[in-house]
């Protein structure tokens, strides 16, 4: 005879992939009919917006577009001129398990730009990205946490409470953002809008009843070109705040979220040029992650019957850490060439690489720092240098742990002696898991009736219990139940007493 269970179901979603795509596209550009020859490339100021994203049979996609602006000295002289050139990529993380009732979320970055001059005229791009790529799967987690009407056949339970960190609700919601901005200078001062960069950072969330309330910022750097060719930069926080509906997830649910750039414009609205309209299209995906009790039936066996059962393992997850790290990097770069004064600075991020060292995860993220500054002949001159900065976290061998990393405010540089000076923060956003096993029961059989005072078969046992021997291991090896035992030997609950004779009373 099969017994009956009665069954917790966990629903939420499985991360089935999470990993990191990185790749190179390149382009050739020919110069616009209305901009003069080149004669020496500067900088190029670039930025990855994502398109699109698709949960596919076993595959996660993501789609966008990198906007790059070549900024050139021409051959006739004068200022800075521009030209601005868009590269279309696709990533895909295999992702084995995934249907198209999956969701995907995406990070896309650009770590690095740089143009090469083939001709006055053509111009070889090539664009160095990374896009981070998580896919989901809606999951269904069963499990046997007792049997229904155990007395009726004698029987006795193992059951183990606990909890487990699950990821309860991935979602999502795009939304437009647009504000003025109004720069520095007089009426009449003219200034020509060379680059923009826009990014994106949440700064807060807060789960209330069955919405998500979030807040963060659209970082705006600016270059501009003064009508005396003067280069000059500047840096606008613009705050912003939004609403995402979130159903079936408890206020104490912790909340994990990410904005990403989807599309933007930052165009002058006013005769000087020193009024812009910036609108940026924005997406926000957020993951709920919660603590959830759950009951697990471990074991069992009757005291009347002959027993056969089917286990299974459960996996409970810990949450061990779930925070934000910020490392402070100062460094000092030899460019070169003397720097007399720098006019805008940056960093891109790369992917980040782990390894372990005792006891410790350490993380290493990629940073391309770039600085545009002008040498002692007044000519613009661009230096870049890739550096790693680590964090340290104190992990176990075989934990789980996602991690992200975000630029919080500006890059700051100065000249120094023989180059540049960079400080600026990097803030790893971490999530550390460690997975718990639990032989579980799926599935058991009555048999045949337990014998009952047949043969020879005595009805008390006298015995040691043996190293790693519990109550409950007695009592199931004799068919007896644990509280017979207490009783027997005037015991509490409790553990057993150390190199004592207990009487096992049996079934008879």
């Amino acid at each position: 005879m099969e017994l009956e269970f009665d069954r917790d179901v966990i629903q939420g979603c499985e991360v089935l992939a999470d990993g990191t795509v990185c790749q190179e596209e390149t382009l050739e550009s020919i110069v616009p009919d209305a901009c003069p020859d080149i004669l020496r490339i500067v900088a190029v100021c670039g930025q990855a917006a994502l398109n699109g994203k698709q949960a596919k049979e076993g595959m996660a996609q993501a789609s966008g577009t990198v906007r790059a602006v070549i900024l050139y000295q021409p051959e006739a002289g004068g200022g800075l001129r521009r030209m601005e050139a868009a590269l279309p990529f696709t990533a895909q993380l295999e992702a084995p398990g995934l249907t198209d009732r999956g969701t995907v979320q995406a990070c896309v970055r650009l770590r690095g730009a740089e143009a090469r001059a083939l001709n006055p005229r053509k111009v070889l791009l090539r664009a160095d990205l990374t896009v981070d790529l998580t896919a989901f799967q809606p999951k269904e987690q069963v499990c046997c946490q007792g049997v229904l009407e155990p007395e009726a056949n004698g029987v006795q339970e193992k059951i183990t409470e606990g909890e487990t960190y699950q990821l309860s609700a991935v979602q999502e919601k795009p939304f437009t953002f647009s504000d003025q901005v109004r720069l520095n200078g007089g009426p009449g001062e003219a200034a020509q809008l060379l680059a923009c960069r826009a990014v994106p950072l949440c700064g807060e969330c807060k789960l209330i009843g069955t919405k998500l309330i979030f807040k963060g910022a659209v970082e705006l750097q600016l270059l501009m070109q003064e009508a005396g060719g003067g280069l000059t930069s500047y840096h606008e926080s613009m705050p912003f705040s939004q609403v995402m509906e979130v159903p079936g997830v408890g206020e104490s649910g912790d909340c994990r979220l990410a904005v990403e750039l989807t599309q933007y414009s930052c165009e002058p609205s006013g005769e000087d040029g020193r009024t812009l309209e910036l609108t940026v299209d924005l997406l926000a995906q957020a993951q709920i992650w919660s603590r959830r009790p759950v009951s697990v039936l471990q074991d069992l066996y009757s005291t009347a019957f002959q027993t056969q059962v089917e286990r299974e393992d459960q996996s409970l997850w810990q949450l061990l850490e779930l925070s934000s790290r910020v490392q402070n990097v100062r460094e000092l770069f030899e460019t070169g060439t003397a720097p007399r004064s720098v006019v805008d600075s940056w960093a891109s991020l790369g992917e980040i690489r782990r390894s372990r060292e005792g006891e410790e995860l350490v993380l290493e993220g990629e940073v391309q720092v770039t600085v545009l500054y002008l040498d002692e002949e007044e000519s613009p001159q661009v230096f870049q240098k890739t550096m790693g900065v680590a964090c340290r976290l104190e992990a176990p061998a075989g934990a789980l742990c996602r991690c992200r990393m975000v630029t919080p405010g500006e890059v700051f540089a100065t000249p120094a002696a023989g180059g540049v000076e960079v400080r600026f923060n990097l803030e790893f956003q971490c999530l550390v898991l460690e997975e718990r096993k639990l032989a579980a029961v799926c599935g058991a059989t009555l048999g045949e009736p337990r014998a009952r005072g047949e043969g020879d078969q005595p009805s008390v046992v006298l015995r040691l219990a043996e190293p790693g021997e519990g109550l409950w291991e007695l009592a199931k090896c004799y068919g007896t139940t644990m509280e017979q035992i207490l009783q027997a030997n005037q015991l509490e609950e409790g553990s057993l007493p150390t190199g004592r004779m207990l009487l096992i009373p049996s079934v008879r």
